[in-house]
């Protein structure tokens, strides 16, 4: 999984990942990589800097093989903490496997297969880590990664003779995680017949069709019949849509004389009457016991940082139930 010059190199530099390290050397002046556990890391190519070795390109094989390492052991170890740091390296190695990839041209089953897992991976971690500071997750650079994912999935399932058993997970995929996205949707209406009436990708188009008509009720009635995965792909545009909701009853049931019954709003907003107050008084919204009165005067936009979006995630991880992430990442739900 790494070249074994690379190794030896940053053994002798100190620049061993202690993910990579053989148990029990840690504390070492020196530690000691262990050749089982470490991985070929990401090197930006630099103006005057010698070309790749293709003794150092690691074949197909050898890179599924990486990748299935770095879920199993890595990504899904429950020891490995904080997940913070197992992501971030977990991110390097991948963006170093994609590295040969790109250099080999690579295409074929494996290569699905490691596109693949990077999109869920990067997908799960959008949800695990909203909220983190940024000098930990950056979710403009996973954005980032994560669209380029996809565009080469989509462009294999395009270019390549099919049929592929997961196209259809991860054209919804796709959609839900670019709600409102015209050239995402053009793609989507493109697809063969089979593909638009698969059932995940036909919830799809109904939930963006919900998003783009701005009908945050039913938008989040139809997420309740979404799965772990498709609700973490969704999570990003929740706060936006509980938001469009408050917005629409605050101008629709504006009256001193009319209140609207909370836990009613709660489960409109598919979360538990606590979350749901909070949310209101964070947007102006008055509560007063189990009662909401909505007005369109006191209707007002948060301050930055006062509304975390991983306080309002119950919609998503109540659907991870006993779900571990070995299977999250692999496709086995």
């Amino acid at each position: 999984m790494c070249p074994i010059q690379e190794l030896r190199d940053r053994e002798a530099q100190n620049r061993l990942h202690r993910f990579e390290m053989v148990p029990g050397t840690e504390r070492d002046r020196r530690p000691w990589g262990d050749p089982t556990r470490a991985v070929k890391e990401y090197s930006r190519p630099a103006a005057g800097k010698d070309a790749m070795k293709s003794s150092d390109l690691r074949p197909p094989e050898v890179l599924l093989k990486t990748v299935y390492y770095l879920i199993d052991f890595v990504i899904a170890s429950p020891s490995l903490n904080p997940w913070t740091e197992v992501y971030s390296f977990a991110f390097d190695r991948l963006r170093c496997v994609k590295q040969d990839m790109i250099v080999q041209r690579l295409s074929g089953l494996e290569c699905l297969a490691i596109l693949e897992r990077a999109v869920r991976f990067l997908i799960y971690a959008s949800y695990r880590l909203c909220g983190e500071p940024l000098r930990l997750y950056d979710p403009r650079i996973n954005d980032t990664h994560l669209q380029e994912y996809l565009s080469w999935l989509f462009d294999c399932y395009t270019n390549g003779p099919g049929p592929y058993p997961n196209q259809d997970e991860f054209q919804a995929l796709g959609l839900l995680y670019n709600l409102g996205s015209s050239s995402t949707l053009q793609h989507i209406m493109e697809l063969p017949v089979r593909l638009r009436k698969a059932r995940s990708v036909t919830l799809a188009l109904a939930i963006n069709q919900a998003y783009l008509e701005r009908n945050p009720v039913r938008l989040l009635r139809l997420a309740r019949r979404l799965n772990f995965l498709q609700a973490c792909a969704l999570h990003r545009h929740l706060v936006m849509c509980r938001r469009d909701l408050l917005l629409i009853y605050s101008h629709g049931y504006s009256s001193r004389n009319c209140s609207f019954p909370l836990d009613r709003l709660a489960q409109l907003l598919s979360l538990d009457t606590s979350h749901t107050a909070q949310l209101c008084q964070a947007y102006g919204v008055e509560v007063d016991q189990n009662k909401v009165a909505f007005s369109k005067a006191a209707f007002t936009e948060p301050e930055q940082g006062r509304l975390l979006c991983r306080r309002y995630h119950s919609l998503v991880s109540e659907k991870q139930k006993d779900l571990g992430v070995k299977d999250i990442i692999h496709g086995f739900t």
